[in-house]
């Protein structure tokens, strides 16, 4: 992210968290009922994507490689409901139950972004994801408004 476009995030931030009027939208199409948080929320030219599980309408899917590719796919689809892809992606977050999965992550995490375009991220152990998964994903995307 340049120097600019940390500028209009710590902007868009303080705005947001001073209460004064800001553009904010809350996406919960597809949330299920008695989730407290929305999917994502768009602040500003930023779209921040609520920490995603390897989930389908029935649960958890089985296998540390599949929770990771519903979780990339899930977020995707958030993302598209705001017409946003995963090449608006700028920084995502991996909580990983077992940090020896770390690499194993990594494998299907890159088939989601071009190689010249991979956001920031970090990555961290978590004991205890929801639901009991493997791998929970959280992604910003840049989204200007025009």
């Amino acid at each position: 992210m340049t120097r600019m476009h940390l500028k209009k995030l710590a902007l868009t931030l303080f705005i947001t968290a001073s209460g004064a009027a800001a553009a904010i939208d809350y996406y919960n199409k597809g949330n299920e009922p008695g989730r407290p948080f929305s999917l994502a929320v768009r602040a500003g030219d930023y779209v921040f994507v609520s920490g995603q599980l390897g989930t389908v309408t029935t649960g958890l899917v089985k296998g540390f490689d599949a929770q990771s590719r519903q979780a990339m796919d899930n977020i995707a689809a958030i993302l598209k409901g705001y017409n946003l892809g995963m090449n608006d992606v700028v920084k995502c977050t991996i909580m990983i139950a077992d940090m020896a999965r770390w690499e194993d992550f990594n494998k299907v995490y890159v088939t989601y972004f071009k190689p010249e375009r991979l956001p920031a991220r970090s990555a961290l152990g978590a004991n205890g994801l929801a639901l009991g998964g493997e791998v929970e994903v959280e992604c910003m995307a840049y989204a200007p408004r025009r």
